[in-house]
């Protein structure tokens, strides 16, 4: 695909899915491919170096990988502890797993933007969607199951009458029952909204700006390539901080609305 020819085919083209079933009107039986495998590759990359770091721990000499990891457990150990009330031992691995999780799929977004769907092509296939978390599907999947485990722990902390009692009485107590419903529920469903539309929206923009930086490279500047790296150098060190600050975000929510489900209402 040529930038110079056709800039709008460009973008739609680093923005198609590799897909098969109901790809042309995005049903329900669509199955997006490089958003699966890349997302569970990245999952099983974690997997393996925390399995690699974990087997391999030494104290007195500890290797570089243990050193971040370590330091990644730390950091987050204390944001549960500043923020989630009493203690779970589901919390601490949930949130490093989403932080680690959407750090890597997000850094998807530093690899340059042609350089997997030329290699894709190479082997037949056509189109190559690289960073899992500019995809709505993996970002509402990863609120909706925070979401699935605020409802579970609202249900087993209050009881299944005092999570309705939430329902019915807040925020405006018993005599406006109908208007309590309606806020409530509004509040509850912005949670796993706002989680999932936050992550989308800020990687789906840093996706776009990578791409328009690539059609002023190849359609203005031409042979001018410095302007060319320095564009995306600027760019790549300010979305470094946006791809580790929307995790941070995320994992940082999840541990808020969890630590919510957890509270007990006093009265």
């Amino acid at each position: 695909m040529s930038a110079e020819s056709n800039p709008v085919e460009y973008i739609n083209h680093h923005l198609t899915n590799l897909c098969i079933g109901q790809c042309e009107s995005m049903g329900f039986w669509s199955l997006k491919l490089d958003t699966l495998f890349i997302s569970l590759g990245l999952a099983a990359l974690l997997v393996y170096a925390s399995y690699r770091v974990g087997r391999n721990l030494n104290l007195s000499e500890p290797s570089g990988m243990q050193n971040v990891l370590e330091a990644v457990v730390e950091f987050v150990d204390q944001q549960v502890k500043d923020i989630f009330p009493g203690r779970n031992p589901l919390i601490g691995p949930l949130a490093i797993t989403i932080f680690l999780w959407v750090i890597l799929m997000n850094a998807m977004d530093l690899i340059p933007v042609d350089l997997l769907p030329k290699l894709a092509e190479v082997m037949g296939i056509h189109s190559l969607k690289v960073v899992p978390t500019t995809e709505l599907d993996t970002t509402f999947a990863l609120a909706l199951t925070v979401f699935a485990l605020i409802v579970y722990y609202n249900i087993k902390i209050k009881g299944p009458f005092g999570y309705l009692k939430q329902f019915l009485f807040h925020p405006f107590g018993k005599y406006l029952v109908p208007v309590n419903i309606v806020m409530t529920t509004i509040e509850e469903v912005a949670k796993p909204v706002s989680l999932g539309l936050r992550l989308f929206g800020n990687m789906f923009a840093g996706e776009l700006i990578f791409l328009l930086i690539a059609l002023l490279s190849l359609a203005g500047f031409g042979a001018a390539w410095l302007p060319q790296i320095m564009l995306d150098t600027l760019w790549a060190i300010f979305h470094i901080l946006v791809i580790t600050l929307q995790a941070f975000i995320f994992m940082l929510l999840t541990i808020v609305y969890l630590g919510m489900a957890h509270t007990e209402e006093e009265h």
